[in-house]
């Protein structure tokens, strides 16, 4: 499992019948900052991940990949590689909130 951030939606009015009616989100993952964990540092990349928790734009949320994520509810026979599991509430790192939802 990974955290990332919800920058944004994607739209694909053609898809594989599998991924019909599935909302689709573009997350850029959150690593703890190696020289200061009181902190995150933004990934390089970008992921669309499905939504299955109805997740929003802006929100930390918690994602799986590869074949942990066909074990998603309505999803075994879909064609992902990454789903959102989780919206976070709060990150602590070595005994320190360093995120809390609904804070900047």
């Amino acid at each position: 499992m990974f955290l990332a951030r919800v920058e944004g939606s994607v739209v694909a009015t053609k898809k594989d019948e599998g991924m019909s009616g599935q909302k689709l989100l573009l997350l850029r993952p959150q690593l703890v900052d190696d020289q200061d964990p009181s902190r995150f540092r933004e990934g390089k990349n970008t992921i669309v991940a499905v939504d299955t928790v109805g997740a929003g734009i802006g929100e930390m949320v918690l994602f799986c990949q590869g074949s942990s994520a066909r074990l998603a509810a309505r999803l075994k026979s879909a064609p992902v590689d990454a789903v959102i599991i989780g919206i976070v509430d709060t990150v602590d790192v070595l005994g320190k909130k360093i995120f809390q939802s609904g804070q900047s």
